[in-house]
């Protein structure tokens, strides 16, 4: 394995492969929470140690709600991983956010029903704080490799989850308007909260693919829509992730490393040995 891998970029719809890693190594890492979505490729860019994971898995075969988040995130954790940069393919729900945009948000809303959001179950509870989901340290750093490329970038904005796999309906497009929502997709959620239970900086880049349906001038959102886009901004997104991964550091002036500091509620003598094996490295250093 290469040098402690500190930094980790998912990726989401239409970003399957990283180009530009030096000296690949493949991974199949099972974690206590089931496989990940795909194997954990590791290698080198502009000379920073890095990790990718394509969450939908090889060929794109897991649907939003089928992703094994819990896994993923764990098999990163267990590599190091300090920092994870989330690629994500959005709608948008405002006029000024338009197709090939990329946006940095900075609130999320969870509309999923079916997915794990959580490591902590089996006898160790933990309350964690996500009044703010994404890392702003670290998303100001994505935002800054993204300006570097002369792409239109937004800074901020609410980002909703839906469960998926289908689109919305009209109505629904049109009651998240209403609500102040700026950018809609299928996977942030539970992602970003398992990120801060394992303590890792976590942050997003959103390309807006289409208008979903709210927008009447617009052809309503379709596959062949999202891909045509994801292809265009592809190579951004690859100069991004270099320019981020040139620039990377591994201080952390955030909370994130101690996100678990204040969260855990089970009294440590109740909590089952089982539990303790299967959490251990989430929760060694609060657990004597």
């Amino acid at each position: 394995m290469t040098s402690k891998i500190s930094l980790a970029v998912i990726g989401g719809s239409g970003l399957y492969a990283m180009a530009g890693l030096e000296n690949t190594e493949e991974y199949n890492i099972s974690t206590p929470f089931g496989d990940p979505s795909a194997p954990v490729i590791t290698g080198t860019l502009e000379g920073q140690p890095i990790a990718f994971l394509a969450r939908h898995g090889i060929g794109h075969r897991l649907n939003p709600s089928e992703v094994n988040y819990r896994a993923n995130i764990y098999a990163l954790k267990s590599l190091g991983v300090e920092k994870i940069v989330s690629v994500n393919a959005c709608g948008s729900l405002r006029e000024d956010y338009a197709p090939g945009d990329i946006v940095i948000p900075d609130q999320l809303f969870d509309m999923t029903k079916e997915r794990k959001r959580t490591f902590f179950e089996g006898g160790l509870v933990s309350h964690i704080s996500v009044a703010d989901p994404f890392c702003p340290d670290f998303s100001a750093q994505i935002l800054d490799s993204l300006q570097q490329t002369g792409a239109t970038v937004h800074e901020g904005g609410s980002f909703i989850t839906i469960e998926g796999p289908r689109f919305s309906t009209r109505a629904e497009s049109n009651i998240f308007r209403s609500w102040d929502i700026s950018i809609i997709g299928m996977t942030t959620a539970p992602e970003a909260f398992l990120a801060r239970e394992a303590e890792i900086c976590y942050g997003v880049m959103a390309h807006v693919t289409d208008y979903d349906v709210w927008h009447r001038s617009e052809e309503p959102v379709t596959v062949e829509m999202v891909i045509k886009t994801l292809m265009k901004n592809t190579k951004i997104a690859q100069e991004a992730i270099k320019n981020l991964a040139g620039s990377f550091t591994t201080n952390r002036d955030c909370e994130c490393e101690n996100a678990l500091a204040d969260a855990l509620i089970t009294q440590p003598r109740v909590v089952p040995s089982g539990t303790r094996e299967r959490l251990d490295l989430l929760v060694k250093k609060y657990l004597k």
